[in-house]
């Protein structure tokens, strides 16, 4: 029986799991990790943690498998690292793209007249979630940093390329176009990096790694006796829109995971966003590029686990359906979850996190319910916007944790008013990441993935007469005030 390998690192853990070669899981290991927030608005990992959960999942997957065929990669993309070049050692903790330090050097860039030409360059805003000001910022404060980097003695790279160059030993040194589209310095149109950005953001070239497609080759994994190809590389919200299958133009997938990403296909054509959302590089596979519009939440599962952790509202995450009401209703009490800022489509990197509307009447199902419905409702700006760029949702196809939480998935349908599909594996970032490995191995075409897609899906209908128009205006309000107070 061949075997494909997806690791899938993510923000919070890493994820190794087997698939057959129809998809089918075998074999899974997750090993968890705690994020550092050293500062107000700053999220690092340490990345000896990361790359020991990395490891403490693929040795037991490896070792329960036998005719493993390839391995794929998919990791959280706008992460950040700086490592010496001849030993490999960080400089720095990874910065995590939630991480909002860098907000006032955008701030300044901005009014040096900078974010149009970037904005064309990359489809991307200026902001702090992407890595180039990450990269300037370990540059300018890791005493000799830059005199080094200068030199070509440091190199940086997204989730992928560290692990790339941890895996291999330092012989790999590559990208994928996805995690390179994600860096605020690499020109989706011609296809690679803007020596004019690296000059904006003083970047040496020598720092950035060597971009290919996302299913070529990466070079070998040697794991005890085994020697494996990996044979695939993306970031996670495009390895999600692979995982559910959107190769064609206009299809759309959202998942929930630490954040929130809506994502859609737009084929060949790259589409210039004017309402606030990213033209970013949605796949390369098969010897073909696909762009995709993307917005970005930044805090959905977060916010439960701030909830359960923080707040101590229940114990287990699951339990979270028990206090979310079933129609939504929160008794006034609105939440804006802006732990880190908020992205699309208004990206304000100041703003932080707010409940409004609280009384003595206010109880803990109250809270939970309005933060389940601050998220629904960004779903909805986004879906505006979306509407703005000449983008109409048919329907919504949803994956991720937040996406076995029926209540939440029945209430998304209700309020966005059109069904929400949520596929019977919801390890759908997984999935795209053996499908990207499975492709590179010539395992497979899209054309056999297309033909034979799973139909076993769950379908949410929408109800009538649960959606509160009022509600979302009040919020929208709120979220209003707290904008300008921040801007």
């Amino acid at each position: 029986m061949s075997i494909l390998i997806a690791i899938d690192q993510g923000t919070t853990s890493t994820r190794t799991v087997a698939f057959d070669k129809d998809l089918n899981i075998i074999h899974s290991e997750q090993k968890e990790y705690s994020l550092i927030y050293p500062n107000d608005g700053w999220v690092e990992i340490a990345p000896e943690e990361l790359m020991s959960s990395v490891y403490a999942t693929i040795d037991p997957v490896i070792e329960a498998c036998s005719d493993i065929s390839a391995i794929g990669i998919t990791n959280q993309r706008e992460t950040t690292l700086v490592w010496d070049a001849d030993s490999g050692e960080p400089i720095y903790n990874a910065i995590v793209w939630q991480d909002r330090r860098t907000a006032e050097q955008c701030m300044q860039l901005k009014k040096a007249g900078h974010e149009e030409a970037i904005k064309n360059a990359t489809g991307l805003l200026l902001d702090p979630y992407f890595s180039s000001t990450k990269i300037s910022w370990i540059l300018d404060n890791v005493d000799g940093a830059r005199k080094r980097a200068e030199a070509g003695k440091l190199r940086f790279g997204t989730v992928d390329t560290y692990l790339l160059w941890q895996l291999t030993h330092g012989e790999i040194y590559k990208t994928d176009v996805t995690n390179a589209s994600r860096t605020n310095l690499y020109n989706i149109h011609l296809k690679e990096w803007d020596s004019e950005l690296l000059k904006i953001f003083n970047i040496p070239r020598s720092m950035l790694p060597e971009v290919q497609s996302s299913d070529s080759n990466y070079g070998t994994l040697v794991r005890g006796n085994k020697t494996i190809q990996i044979s695939g590389v993306i970031g996670d919200q495009q390895s999600a829109l692979v995982g559910q299958r959107c190769f064609q133009s206009g299809q759309m997938k959202a998942t929930f995971g630490t954040g929130c990403f809506l994502m859609v296909n737009t084929g060949d054509e790259s589409l210039l966003s004017t309402s606030g959302l990213l033209n970013t590089l949605g796949y390369g596979l098969s010897g073909k590029v696909s762009y995709a519009m993307e917005g970005s939440i930044f805090s959905a599962g977060t916010i439960i686990q701030w909830l359960r952790d923080n707040m101590e509202f229940f114990q287990d995450s699951a339990e979270s359906i028990n206090l979310l009401d079933t129609r939504g209703e929160s008794n006034g009490v609105l939440f804006v979850p802006g732990f880190t800022g908020i992205g699309a489509p208004h990206w304000n990197a100041e703003i932080r996190a707010s409940f409004y509307g609280i009384t003595r009447d206010s109880t803990k199902k109250d809270m939970v319910t309005a933060a389940f419905k601050s998220l629904i409702y960004q779903v909805m700006d986004i879906k505006e916007a979306l509407k703005v760029d000449g983008i109409q949702i048919k329907n919504l196809s949803i994956d991720g944790g937040m996406a076995a939480n029926s209540g939440f998935c029945q209430l998304l349908a209700d309020f966005l008013g059109q069904e929400v599909q949520v596929p019977s594996s919801l390890e759908s970032t997984a999935i795209g990441a053996a499908i990207t490995a499975g492709l590179g191995a010539h395992f497979f075409s899209i054309n056999d993935l297309q033909n034979n897609q799973s139909s076993n899906a769950t379908i949410y209908q929408p109800r009538e007469k649960v959606f509160d128009l009022n509600d979302l205006t009040e919020w929208r309000k709120f979220l209003r005030v707290l904008l300008d107070a921040y801007n």
